[in-house]
């Protein structure tokens, strides 16, 4: 998941998020949909400078705010996609976006996750490509689960499950990756507390080393000061305006690129991973 990035799909905050109605979705006080549109620029720039190409899915008025999150529909394996099932009713159509996307990218769909089924894509993490460590909690659930590991056994890959805890009520988003940011295959950025345990074990045991994000900081930031997209081995981007976090990740040997995202991330519950889709790294 630290790869080199070389392709990614993302969706553009300008149009999708105009209009979107704060409390339906769920979003902070400090959502703003201007000035959402405009640092979600300022991370398709980084996105850009690091080398990868962006693949923009067709932004058609259909009012999904949430869609420019793009982590969350779908999940990329080496052998081609799998669309999910959201667990957040608003969002369940954004599937279809991500199907209409590969297809015309010409990326073999492998399967689907089918109701009851629930699985997103923030509660997946690949520990290798062959072992897939998904969360169990409020947007994901064991039917999901099950489905997921039927579809990637034909292509040799194993899946487990881990419980989450409930933390801030079931209309907040805890996903597996709330808890966890890959910066290389050997290093993670963690916030111990809420890692399943067996998880952090099987982390441990591989050899990982875990780096602490700041808790105060987890804390203000409702988990996305820990929410790090790698753009390749050891180079990140994050938001903005956590320094104790960063300074953890640069002490370990990263370099930490930022922007400022207060209308957009820390409002809407989603960082700079959850706002890409990586659909090709090596």
């Amino acid at each position: 998941m630290a790869a080199p990035m070389r392709r990614v799909l993302m969706r553009s905050a300008h149009n999708a998020m105009q209009g979107a109605d704060r409390q339906s979705w769920h979003y902070g006080p400090g959502f703003d949909a201007v000035r959402a549109g405009e640092q979600h620029d300022a991370l398709a720039r980084l996105v850009t400078a690091s080398g990868a190409e962006i693949e923009w899915i067709e932004d058609n008025g259909d009012g999904l705010a949430d869609s420019v999150f793009t982590h969350d529909p779908s999940l990329m394996t080496d052998e081609g996609a799998v669309i999910l099932s959201m667990g957040k009713a608003l969002r369940m159509p954004e599937t279809d976006l991500h199907a209409a996307a590969y297809e015309r990218l010409g990326i073999p769909v492998l399967g689907r996750i089918a109701a009851p089924g629930q699985v997103e894509g923030g509660d997946c993490v690949w520990l290798d490509a062959k072992t897939l460590a998904v969360g169990r909690g409020v947007r994901t659930n064991q039917e999901g689960i099950q489905q997921l590991a039927n579809i990637l056994g034909r292509i040799g890959v194993t899946v487990y499950g881990y419980d989450l805890p409930l933390w801030q009520g079931e209309e907040a988003c805890l996903h597996l990756m709330s808890v966890i940011s890959p910066l290389a295959d050997d290093l993670a950025l963690v916030y111990s507390p809420l890692l399943p345990a067996p998880f952090w074990q099987e982390l441990t045991a591989r050899g990982i080393t875990l780096v602490e994000g700041d808790a105060a900081e987890f804390s203000a930031s409702n988990g996305l000061s820990l929410n790090v997209l790698p753009t390749k081995p050891r180079e990140v981007i994050a938001v903005g305006g956590f320094p104790k976090t960063k300074a953890a990740m640069e002490a370990a040997g990263c370099t930490v690129a930022t922007f400022e995202a207060d209308a957009l991330c820390i409002a809407c519950e989603g960082g700079p991973t959850c706002l890409t889709r990586p659909i090709l790294r090596q």
